[in-house]
């Protein structure tokens, strides 16, 4: 089985004392010598038009959104193919390429969409393939950072094939790091037994807390999880408790719930979208935020 290296530096801790601010993340999580994270990342999922097809309503403010996450200091930046599709990676070339030198492009392998604006799964290697050249090509890379593969809901099939066509791509240096999604601990195992795993990106938030067991396994083994739909995704959260905290400790409730996924767990990433430079700053904001473990605590209740 694979593991991480020892030797890496592990998660900075949180701010204490206010010295990080939105215009210089500090919180970092390095995952390899060449894979150092903001733990407060960007995802582009919202860039897309309604549904997630199509061009957004106001392209201008996407390629703003984006320019303005990485001038202040995100260096993860989360994507697929399949958002538009195609349309959200070619927003990302016009806004970042010439890449800066620390920003790493995370992208996920493993859908197509239907014309009707179905997510088609397709793990089939030639599928996976066929996808990372495209991602290569419309994002202007020689190598992909980081590829999720992401697979079905039926968590008793195996991922054996489908890692190993990535791995094998990986040998070849068209990738450099592996990760997946929407996997259980087993599926995680085996795609270990495959080649390394850097990350976990899966459903979790403050409210769908399935992954409990999860999240602390990837902490305790150096792996990075990702949360996808840390606010709620197309359900937004919810909650009395939430809004109370909120309100005591001076934060939006979503800033509230970004900020007590960064304490769950040292390896937690968060990939928030938006396709407001308003609502980028409101969310990068979190990253400042320390709860105090009476927040904590009422928070942890919610789940």
């Amino acid at each position: 089985m694979y593991q991480d290296d020892p030797a890496l530096p592990a998660a900075g801790p949180r701010a204490q004392g206010g010295d990080m601010t939105t215009s210089e993340l500090t919180d970092r999580l390095a995952l390899a010598e060449d894979l150092v994270l903001t733990r407060m990342g960007y995802g582009t999922m919202q860039l897309a038009g309604p549904g997630v097809m199509g061009p957004p309503r106001d392209r201008d403010e996407a390629v703003a959104v984006l320019r303005e996450a990485v001038e202040r200091g995100v260096t993860h930046i989360d994507t697929s193919d399949y958002y538009g599709p195609f349309v959200v990676n070619e927003i990302v070339r016009e806004a970042l390429h010439p890449y800066p030198e620390d920003l790493r492009i995370v992208t996920k392998v493993g859908c197509r969409r239907g014309e009707d604006g179905s997510w088609n799964l397709d793990t089939s290697p030639a599928e996976l393939v066929r996808e990372v050249h495209e991602n290569l090509e419309r994002l202007g890379l020689d190598a992909l950072d980081v590829v999720n593969l992401r697979v079905s809901d039926n968590h008793e099939e195996s991922l054996a094939g489908a890692f190993g066509a990535l791995a094998d791509l990986r040998e070849q240096g068209l990738i450099r790091h592996l990760g997946v999604s929407n996997v259980s601990p087993a599926q995680l195992a085996e795609a270990r037994t495959v080649g390394p795993v850097v990350c976990v990106q899966n459903h979790y938030n403050l409210v769908h807390r399935t992954d409990d067991a999860l999240v602390d396994h990837c902490a305790a083994e150096g792996i990075a999880y990702t949360s996808f739909f840390p606010l709620g995704g197309f359900s937004p959260l919810q909650s009395d408790t939430l809004a109370a905290v909120a309100t005591r400790v001076g934060a939006s409730p979503q800033q509230t719930a970004l900020a007590w996924l960064l304490q769950r767990s040292p390896t937690m990433l968060l990939i928030p979208g938006t396709s407001s430079r308003a609502h980028l700053r409101e969310n990068l904001a979190a990253a400042d935020l320390v709860l105090p473990p009476e927040a904590v605590a009422e928070l942890d209740e919610i789940g």
